[in-house]
């Protein structure tokens, strides 16, 4: 990321508060454009990119009085053009949006929610409203399943992603939300075979969710899938290996097996280390070389186990190659940045651990000291 980049002043800035207040002024002429414009801006600087979203939420409510029946009209007119439905993919919206779904949570969850799921499916198609959902799902459960019911055949890929992304069971950002894990299911086995990458993406994110929890209940449906035909096998293949990724970097050997990978192939595996001593904000190289005596799918990962204070450790999986291993051999040149200024994760000097992972097992390790 570019020095000095902020992706929370990026989305939400002057600029884009004055789109939004213009917009409604032309909805309603006795909105205050200006003030409302000012009043955003008089909170907004000093907070990070969630909060920024409720306050201009907040900031709406004090110049949008009223019961929603009554405002709703003019938040639909404020809208602009539904996204480009003409794309199937990575075609997220503008997050100056994101605000009108609190603000409808905010006046319709309690007394108006059949209104307030009618505004999030058109908020929707403008900036995705799967946190705006959650509450609703909360809420008033069966009334939003219900709903749902009729959103995954809706006409706009957005509505029908809305169904599988607000429900899932561990949405970035979003609040958790009472359903169980198996609620969702009968909407999942409509929406796997959606035509669009946007939908069935986050159909294999919901799955993802799921197997943290209960793999066995992700892999019985992928069967399931694979068995009713019902979505084109390149696709499928496709969403059945993003929604296992998770196990295939736990090593499950179901999940490997599904895939058509082997846990259980013979294979010798050699690891070359170009140094045994790296310094932080160095690249850790290393070669891997898997030989077998057939062809042989194969997935080929490494585990860096760190050495942490205290004699603690803590490790990460990391993805190297998915290949088809043919004349019995395959040959891999990694490297990896040992970064000293990253903010998620702090290294520390000591000795530490890498393995290499063959269909989910290890079969080869050594050590390298990290430096200072």
């Amino acid at each position: 990321m570019a020095s000095g980049y902020s992706l929370k002043d990026q989305l939400f800035n002057l600029e884009k508060t004055r789109y939004l207040a213009g917009l409604f002024a032309s909805a309603a002429p006795d909105f205050q454009a200006g003030r409302f414009e000012a009043d955003v801006m008089a909170g907004l600087l000093p907070l990070e990119l969630k909060a920024r979203i409720n306050w201009i939420a907040e900031v709406l409510g004090q110049h949008l009085q009223g019961p929603l029946p009554e405002v709703a009209p003019i938040l639909l007119k404020a809208l602009p053009p539904p996204l480009d439905p003409a794309k199937s993919d990575d075609d997220f919206g503008d997050f100056i949006f994101a605000p009108l779904g609190e603000f409808v949570v905010a006046r319709g969850l309690e007394r108006h929610p059949e209104l307030a799921l009618d505004l999030l499916a058109e908020l929707t198609q403008r900036f995705s409203m799967e946190w705006a959902i959650r509450p609703f799902l909360n809420q008033h459960q069966a009334v939003t399943l219900t709903r749902m019911q009729d959103w995954m055949r809706h006409p706009s890929y957005h509505v029908r992603r809305l169904v599988s992304e607000g429900t899932r069971p561990r949405l970035p950002w979003g609040q958790g939300v009472s359903l169980a894990l198996t609620d969702p299911l009968p909407l999942l086995d409509h929406l796997h075979s959606d035509p669009t990458r946007y939908v069935t993406r986050s159909v294999a994110n919901h799955l993802n969710d799921i197997a943290k929890k209960d793999p066995d209940l992700v892999l019985d449906r992928l069967e399931r899938w694979q068995a009713l035909g019902a979505q084109q096998r390149d696709e499928l293949t496709w969403l059945t290996t993003h929604a296992c990724r998770g196990l295939v970097k736990a090593g499950h050997g179901r999940a490997l097996r599904l895939l058509g990978f082997d846990p259980d192939a013979e294979v010798a595996v050699k690891l070359t280390l170009k140094a045994g001593n790296v310094r932080i904000g160095e690249s850790l190289e290393f070669g891997v070389e898997v030989t077998c005596t057939n062809d042989l799918p194969v997935i080929v990962d490494y585990i860096i186990i760190f050495h942490r204070p205290a004699g603690k450790s803590s490790q990460k999986v990391f993805k190297m190659k998915k290949s088809q291993i043919k004349g019995g051999k395959l040959k891999i040149d990694k490297r990896h940045m040992l970064k000293g200024d990253a903010t998620t994760f702090k290294l520390h000097p000591g000795t530490h651990q890498l393995q290499i992972l063959v269909n989910g097992k290890v079969h080869a390790q050594n050590s390298f000291e990290l430096l200072a």
